[in-house]
């Protein structure tokens, strides 16, 4: 978890730092952190289109100019042909429902997470997947 953390500081959202990272039998196998998509200018640079628009945290998730970690984490892996089915997730922030539905299609079969992240569909999701959910305790 302490290298996930290292990779949220990587992040360039301007209202909260999440870093991802996938692992099979004992080997990373990718990151991410939540940023804009590659090679478009990122919020700490054109501003916050959440913030700006008032948008409350934890809603309207397709109204952001970035990725979340999970994502990228599970877009870098598909980007680089690297197979992450039977993988864990380690990420700092506990997933939403956009990311659980990636997760279950990814084949992957763990999550770690570090904060919380209310979000009572992806837990259900997660639940029916087969796909065991816990909190780091350090």
């Amino acid at each position: 978890m302490s290298i996930t953390e290292m990779v949220a500081s990587r992040s360039t959202c301007l209202r909260r730092r999440v870093g991802a990272s996938l692992v099979k039998e004992k080997r990373i196998l990718a990151t991410g952190y939540n940023g804009a998509p590659a090679g478009l200018p990122h919020c700490e640079v054109v501003g916050c289109l959440r913030e700006n628009s008032h948008i409350p945290s934890g809603t309207r998730h397709e109204l952001c100019r970035g990725l979340h970690a999970e994502q990228n984490a599970i877009l870098q892996a598909a980007h680089y042909g690297i197979p992450i089915a039977g993988s864990v997730l380690y990420c700092t922030n506990k997933p939403c429902v956009i990311c659980a539905k990636m997760i279950i299609n990814a084949g992957i079969t763990e999550v770690i997470y570090g904060e919380g992240y209310n979000d009572p569909l992806a837990d259900q999701l997660l639940e029916e997947a087969h796909v065991r959910i816990k909190r780091f305790e350090p």
